[in-house]
């Protein structure tokens, strides 16, 4: 039997005005995709697809860091430029992404971001100089841009509202599965050859991706290009930014992601060196307990449902800052039982940050949701690198005083917002 798509009545103004109540134009029925039919399964999995290949690609060089500073003899600070300067200009580059779909359509911009970003990563594979590599790294943020905004403003267009949750909730365990597969295959590999071709296998993996994302994901039904308009979108980004409430959770987005990045970018480095000694695969391997993360933003942020965000919120960056204890451990598996720790926090915390902002914002929440994205890139490309002054000038005691000190800063902005009054329309 063959499966069909749910219909709803399109809610497009320049048509619903020139009709009388109750009526709907048959023109005017457009298919939403729901769960059970072939067309919900076929986009979703496009999204699980490309929500592997993005986070893949842009993760898969944390692993390498080390290696890095030892192949083109650089420190731990420039070493994690590699990732810094990826999410640095995917901040900045999110803000605008968003936007430029609405004039150019949702899956053209996602088809080329993902097949640009996978290009470069192979290209990286052969890069022979260290500023190369970083060049492209950064052109890299530009192309990843494309999609985590534009993925999210497609599904809520295109999907029956019954199955939104859903197709989301597959979106996200596909990235949570790629940021935990690109360091596991480009670490991995690095240790049975090179870094070269983990970094080339990562890249074609991305192609791979990026080929089944094209060809299974439907054109989008309910989207109207529109051209673009600046001065409006600068208007609704400085009303989010004159709320209190909302800049407290851009900060936190900041001070969050910051605190995570830094822990992992240099546990590679304490873990590779004596007394552990560990392998690349083994170091890789740790990178499991990312996993913890999916339960974690599931639960926690369902607890925050029924609880309410302000009575929850803080109680998974108390979490954060046990596991950035227990690393401060000598003991292999209290440092392993930290990191652990710190990503269920982080993930948790995230997850009712990210919510609040879309609750808080009134209008706008696409603008409102790239600018937590923003500060969130933008403080794993800044905390990530200084965390490697502190690694090279005080060791792991250093790198943990500094995410430490992050942590601690979300936990009290975390008490303000406990007491932060509703925003007023």
């Amino acid at each position: 039997m063959t499966a069909s798509v749910h219909a709803l009545p399109r809610t497009s103004p320049s048509i619903a005005d020139t009709m009388p109540a109750g009526t709907v134009a048959a023109e005017d029925v457009v298919a939403f995709i729901e769960h059970g039919t072939a067309a919900f399964h076929r986009t979703n999995l496009a999204l699980f697809a490309a929500g592997f290949a993005t986070f893949a690609l842009l993760y898969c060089v944390q692993p390498l860091m080390p290696v890095f500073a030892g192949t083109f003899g650089v420190g731990a600070a420039e070493s994690s430029l590699s990732l810094s300067l990826t999410t640095g200009t995917l901040a900045f580059a999110m803000l605008a992404a968003a936007a430029l779909s609405e004039a150019w359509g949702r899956k053209p911009v996602m088809v080329a971001s993902l097949f640009a970003s996978a290009v470069l990563t192979v290209l990286a594979a052969f890069m022979p100089s260290w500023h190369g590599l970083l060049v492209l790294r950064a052109l890299m943020g530009l192309t990843l841009s494309g999609l985590p905004a534009v993925a999210m403003a497609y599904v809520s267009e295109e999907m029956h509202p019954r199955s939104v949750g859903l197709a989301m909730g597959l979106f996200i365990g596909g990235s949570a599965l790629g940021g935990l597969g690109g360091r596991l295959i480009a670490g991995v590999l690095t240790d049975l050859a090179s870094w070269r071709l983990g970094l080339g296998v990562v890249g074609l993996s991305g192609l791979v991706c990026a080929v089944l994302f094209w060809r299974s994901l439907p054109p989008s039904a309910h989207f109207t290009p529109r051209p673009l308009r600046p001065r409006l979108l600068l208007a609704a980004f400085a009303d989010h930014l004159r709320d209190p409430g909302l800049r407290w959770l851009f900060l936190e987005g900041f001070l969050l992601m910051g605190a995570f990045v830094t822990l992992y970018n240099y546990t590679g480095f304490r873990l590779l060196a004596p007394p552990y000694g560990l392998s690349q695969t083994a170091v890789a391997a740790i990178f499991v307990v990312y996993l913890i993360g999916i339960g974690a933003s599931i639960w926690v942020g369902h607890l925050a449902g029924v609880l309410g965000r302000r009575r929850v919120f803080w109680a998974p960056i108390v979490l954060m800052l046990a596991g950035i204890a227990l690393t401060c451990s000598d003991d292999l598996w209290a440092i392993v039982a930290g990191v652990a720790v710190l990503t269920f926090g982080f993930f948790g915390a995230h997850s009712v940050a990210s919510s609040w902002v879309g609750r808080r914002a009134r209008h706008a929440r696409a603008q409102a949701s790239s600018l937590y994205l923003f500060f969130y890139y933008l403080g794993s490309s800044v905390a990530g690198s200084l965390g490697g002054v502190a690694w090279a000038d005080w060791g792991w005691p250093g790198v943990a005083l500094m995410i430490g000190t992050l942590a601690l800063a979300a936990l009290l902005i975390a008490l303000r917002l406990v007491v932060l009054p509703p925003r007023q329309a």
